[in-house]
This record gives structure tokens, sequence and C-alpha cells, in this order.
């Protein structure tokens, strides 16, 4: 499926329109029962939240972005009250060039009543070629089992411009690591995690202020990632990732079920859709195995 960019050269009477085309059965026929659909993107990061809506054929917007019987025949994504189009946040989020777009490809989930959009492929106007937009999976997970390759290029790129701080965060985390892990340090606590954020924050991961209450890291967490656009996401901090069991449902009416776990050890063995893991003991197998570290 994809979305056809209109209007290219009358931008300043409403900014460019995307309507979707080639769309999958199922899809369709949630987005015109529903009349609206709200669009969470998936940037380089993951979901993010939106103010896209995506709107069905016989329906239009009114003043309050709810959904009206309308008759524009085409199902689209309208901008909502987002300060930009789908393609420019496209463009924002995964730094491509300028220029005005043909089409964009796009995978759809639909979970939690939200089209989950995620771009594939770009095709500008007067250009030939359709670039692809890379695809990672789980893109801010790095765990004994899995570190995406996110991770790792932004590590290496950090290791670059300063081998000698990416050595002292390893091992400072890995020096936090062993307080929880094989043995646990009495009566250590959870927030004690909260050691290693100055480590974490060398590599673009920064962790906002511990509130110990739904999420224990909301306001400030974020991610910063090889020059992309900066990424707020709530995070949990968890000693065994298993332990993620109440939060995982715990999401605002209006949320994303979107979280990151920070933990000493992964255990949890069915994470749900949507949520990364950030486990210490792979620093130290990183360290280790990729940069040769005596830890």
């Amino acid at each position: 499926m994809h979305l056809q960019q209109t209007k290219r050269a009358s931008a300043e009477t409403g900014g460019p329109q995307y309507y979707f085309h080639s769309v999958s059965k199922s899809v369709r026929t949630f987005l015109r029962s529903q009349g609206a659909v709200r669009v969470a993107l998936i940037t380089p990061y993951g979901a993010t939240k939106s103010d896209f809506i995506a709107v069905g054929k016989d329906h239009k917007l009114d003043k309050s972005q709810n959904a009206v019987a309308g008759s524009v025949g085409h199902d689209r994504i309208q901008q909502g009250s987002a300060a930009e189009s789908i393609g420019e946040a496209i463009r924002r989020w995964y730094k491509l060039r300028n220029g005005q777009f043909e089409r964009i490809d796009i995978e759809i989930d639909v979970i939690d009543d939200t089209f989950y959009l995620r771009p594939i492929r770009c095709k500008y106007a007067g250009s030939v070629k359709s670039p692809e937009i890379a695809k990672v999976e789980r893109p801010l997970t790095f765990t004994l089992d899995y570190m995406s390759p996110f991770w790792r290029r932004q590590i290496e790129s950090v290791r670059k411009a300063s081998p000698d701080l990416v050595a002292w965060s390893i091992r400072e985390i890995d020096r936090v690591l062993r307080d929880h892990h094989p043995t646990k340090l009495p009566h250590i606590q959870e927030p004690d995690l909260l050691r290693a954020s100055g480590p974490l924050h060398h590599f673009g991961f920064v962790l906002g202020g511990y509130v110990g209450k739904g999420f224990d890291c909301v306001s400030g967490s974020q991610f910063s990632f090889l020059g992309f656009p900066e990424y707020q996401v709530p995070v949990e901090l968890k000693r065994n990732s298993a332990g993620f069991r109440y939060q995982q449902k715990k999401y605002g009416k209006d949320e994303l079920s979107r979280a990151v776990v920070l933990c000493a050890v992964h255990n949890h063995q069915a994470v749900p859709a949507n949520i990364d893991v950030v486990e210490f003991r792979a620093f130290s197998k990183y360290g280790r195995d990729m940069l040769s570290l005596d830890l």
C-alpha cells in the first residue's frame, strides 16, 4: 500500500495531501467503519505519537477533529493539529533529502485501535528511483540475545569520536551490574540502576527524573542516535525484565503502547510489541567481545 501526494504545485493553499492507495482490505474496512483513526508514525527509534488522523472516504473532520459525514471520496491522512504534513514528518525523522514526494510506500499495523504507520520506500516527483527506508526490528533493544543494528551503529559512532569514553562508560555500567548480578548486594533497590545514567547519557540514552509511579522515568527520558531527532519514550526500571508485567498494561488512554525497559538482566520470555529492552549485561558482553575490554 502507499500514500500518494497531491497538491504539489499548490502547497501554499493548505499543504500537500496524502491519499491512500492499494490499502489492504482489513485496514480499509477498519478505517471506513471508524470514520477516523489515530496515526502513530514509526520512526527510526520506533513508534511515536502524532496528531495525524487517517480519515475514510465518506467522512471529514470537524473543527474539533472529530469524524463527521462527508463526501471527499478518498481515504487519506489529514494533518489534523500537527504542525507539518505526514510527508514532512517522515522526511524529518528519517533525515531524507528535500524535494516533493510523489508516493510513499507504507506498512500499517493496527494496535489499540491506532494505525502504526511505517514508511518503507519513497519516490520523489520527477525521479525514477524509489529509495528504500531501512527497517530495524526493536530498534532500541540491546540485550545478550539481540543487539539492534541501530544501537551498534550508535556505539560505534561514539567510539570513533572518543574510544576512551566508550571504554569508561562500559566499565561503569559493568560496575553497577555487579551489585545486582550474579549476586545481589543486600538491600539494594532497583533505583540503584540509575547510577549508570551518566554512562548511558554518553551513548545517547538520557534518563528523566525517577518518579516510581506508573512508568518510572517519563518526563525527559529520550534517545538521540546518529543525528536523528530526539525521541521521547517512557522508561521502566527493573532488576530483571521478567518483572515487567503490571506496567506493560498501564498505558494512558491517549498514550501509545510504547516503552523501554532498563534492566540488569533480561529474562522476559514474551516481551510485548513496541516494548524495547536495554540490558546491562549486554554492555559487558559488547565490551569484552567487540572491544576486548578487561572487565
